[in-house]
């Protein structure tokens, strides 16, 4: 704690306690002010203004401190000044204490709260932001709610401290008017809470969930707004419409059918999307031969002479197709179509909200869901469009090795593909304009991995920007600028990895208005539903994540909310999201990394365990990587874990549980774990924490028994 706050909070506690050690609440009570009623009245009537001013400093006072006695001062304002110039008095007065109150509560303990505990109220923050003005404004006009605890819990929150003040003014007047009124008929009051009825409370609770009611009602004026012009059919061919036959539309539809919805999929190209036609699938298959031939060379670590393989780069494309083949079909037509899915193979276009036209036939649907993922984006470098490059969708095609392959962009598509090319022997260069390769990843992480990448051969072009590509002498050069001077890269052929870019053309959304963000992916609430109150996406195209386990929990979301959302609507929740990058090393990550925390300004502890310390690691000739666990200080609750090494993919997969359900790292510690595994590394990385943890004084008392016990 600052000094400034130690002050503050000292000052604070001896006013606090002086109120009750002098017993100066018996000047605050009803009885009180009615026996010294005329003495009041008369002082005002010689010295109005002095009389004024020393209530109002006095109700500001009591208020900001959060002191018993507004109510009886209230009454006592009305009393001696009637009911207009009292409820000026009041009014201001009220709006002052609290509004101080709200920053000494905002001064002393926000930043404590909102850094212990930011990742649970980020969704309340949001609300906050958004919606902050009604919520205080209802609770503000029902008494039934504490105004001192809506002071300390309202300065916690993001809300503007001007904000606070003037709903404040406006909410309290009506219960403002109640109370001075009941002071001008002092005398025939008996008690404080004779004062509002059964039926003035119910009242108040009635017009404070007025503004509440009143959002929903602006709500559904907008939403009908949007849809004007635009003709509802009096009935509907399908509950939903899907479109996109990726993770995310393949999620929804099922999810539709599951619960007996009349759904229908439209997929222009290939079922499955990226994910299994040109991303996940392929690439595994592709880092899986490439891990395959990178171990043959290390056949002496393993107590072998030699060891090799001789192989033909086309039938290894050709393996890699096999096992897309394979895998097709979990999402093939069949498939869905046996789970009651009507699957439409053709292109969508979105006509109107509630008509999707497809093969030349409108459909009538109530709710639609785009899901229509992402490609990757081609940077518009000069002369890059005059030479054959290769993108994520496209490498595939291949069958020659490419002697130089320059791979631009050093994020997880770019890195993975590099190592892998690398080890079937191409000359790799990787181009990227970031300091390091990974950037959101910590740079203990991205050492290991640079590291190793130099090892294989790759050369790693960090903090180089690319400026133009051209063909001189019949040779690609790309020109990078680093460090103001310009770098010539020959290379036979290019991998463009540098982000995707979502799909939000060519079906109609432009078309419709619906509303695209900053990024250019679809605009969607915490819902997921668009501008267009029937209109949901998920999956790439909706962002933040492009991740195909992303897209799948969104569509859960998605489906339920648009074919449920009139009786009940669900936030998408992304508090707990995994994701792995399939180098060798892995690296696999939950939650925060330490880069994100000091970003965030999220305290927290490091726990980390060496993977050459693990058995299991030694054994398999992978003792290298490591497990790093970030939690709150002095706490096991788990903030984020990053592994990096063999398995670690999987390996996440503990963490990603605990923090889901709020299991920290003592729960880890005290579990099973087999011997000899992997998994004991999360186990062991708790213990590092427990022990750094120990109680000093307990065991430091601990060993004297011991030695008392022994005689000693």
């Amino acid at each position: 704690m600052s000094r400034n706050r130690f002050v503050m909070l000292i000052v604070l506690v001896i006013l606090i306690a002086s109120f009750f050690i002098f017993d100066l609440g018996q000047y605050f009570s009803l009885d009180y002010l009615k026996s010294q009623q005329a003495a009041l009245e008369g002082y005002k009537a010689d010295n109005p203004v002095q009389t004024a001013a020393v209530l109002f400093l006095i109700y500001v006072v009591v208020t900001a401190l959060s002191l018993p006695g507004a109510a009886v001062m209230t009454l006592a304002i009305g009393a001696i000044f009637g009911l207009v110039w009292g409820t000026v008095l009041v009014s201001f007065a009220s709006t002052l204490g609290a509004t101080l109150a709200f920053m000494i509560s905002r001064f002393l303990l926000r930043d404590t709260v909102q850094n212990k505990f930011g990742d649970k109220l980020k969704a309340i923050n949001d609300g906050i932001e958004r919606d902050g003005a009604f919520y205080l404004f209802g609770l503000r006009l029902v008494p039934l709610f504490p105004f001192f605890v809506i002071n300390l819990v309202m300065g916690l929150t993001t809300l503007k401290t001007f904000t606070y003040a003037w709903v404040s003014q406006v909410g309290m007047l009506l219960g403002t008017v109640v109370y001075v009124n009941a002071g001008t008929q002092l005398g025939k009051i008996d008690s404080l809470s004779g004062i509002l009825s059964p039926g003035l409370i119910f009242s108040f609770v009635l017009l404070g969930l007025f503004p509440l009611i009143a959002r929903k009602i602006l709500d559904g004026i907008k939403s009908r707004k949007v849809l004007e012009g635009y003709t509802k059919p009096a009935k509907f061919d399908r509950n939903l419409i899907v479109i996109g036959a990726g993770s995310g539309g393949l999620v929804s539809a099922y999810i539709a059918a599951a619960v007996k919805a009349k759904v229908t999929l439209i997929e222009k190209h290939k079922m499955g999307g990226d994910c299994l036609n040109t991303g996940c699938v392929p690439s595994k298959a592709l880092i899986r031969s490439a891990r395959y031939l990178a171990q043959t060379r290390r056949a002496k670590e393993f107590g072998f002479k030699s060891a090799s393989a001789e192989f033909d780069f086309s039938e290894v494309m050709e393996r890699v197709q096999r096992v897309v083949k394979t895998v097709e079909p979990h999402d093939s037509v069949e498939r869905y179509t046996g789970l009651g899915v009507d699957v439409i193979e053709g292109e969508a276009m979105i006509k109107s909200p509630y008509e999707v036209e497809v093969n030349g036939q409108t459909l009538t649907t109530r709710n639609i869901i785009v899901a229509t993922g992402a490609r990757p984006f081609v940077p518009p470098i000069p002369g890059l469009d005059q030479i054959e490059y290769l993108t994520s969708d496209d490498l595939w095609t291949l069958r020659e090795l490419p002697g130089r392959l320059l791979v631009l962009g050093g994020g997880p598509i770019g890195c993975e593909l590099a190592q892998c090319f690398a080890r079937f022997g191409s000359e790799v260069t990787i181009v990227e304009m970031a300091p390091r390769l990974m950037i959101r990843e910590d740079d203990d992480v991205v050492e290991l991995v640079t590291a190793q990448f130099q090892s294989e051969g790759i050369n790693v072009l960090s903090g180089h920007t690319a400026k133009a590509f051209a063909v001189v002498d019949g040779e690609n050069l790309l020109t990078a600028e680093y460090q103001g001077e310009s770098v010539a890269i020959p290379f036979d052929q290019v991998l463009v990895a540098v982000g995707r870019a979502a799909n939000t053309t060519g079906f109609g959304l432009e078309e419709l208005g619906v509303k695209l963000n900053q990024r250019r992916t679809v605009e969607a609430n915490e819902f997921l539903q668009t501008n267009f109150p029937n209109i949901y996406v998920c999956g790439d195209v909706a962002g933040p994540y492009q991740f195909t386990h992303t897209a799948a929990h969104q569509a859960w979301y998605a489906a339920v909310n648009a074919l449920f959302g009139s009786f009940r609507k669900f936030k998408v929740d992304y508090s707990v999201i995994p994701f792995a990058t399939f180098t060798d090393p892995e690296v696999a990550r939950v939650g925060l990394n330490e880069l994100e925390a000091k970003e965030k300004g999220v305290n927290y502890e490091v726990t980390t365990y060496g993977l050459d310390d693990l058995d299991r690691a030694i054994a398999d000739g992978e003792a290298h990587g490591f497990v790093k666990v970030l939690t709150v200080p002095g706490k096991d609750k788990i903030l984020g874990a990053t592994i990096v090494g063999e398995h670690s993919g999987d390996l996440i997969a503990e963490f990603v549980t605990a923090m889901r359900h709020g299991l920290g790292l003592n729960k880890i510690l005290g579990t099973i774990h087999i011997y000899p595994t992997w998994t004991e590394a999360n186990k062991f990385a708790a213990g590092n924490w427990k022990r750094a943890h120990a109680p000093e004084k307990v065991l430091a008392w601990v060993e004297r028994f011991h030695a008392w016990r022994r005689g000693a």
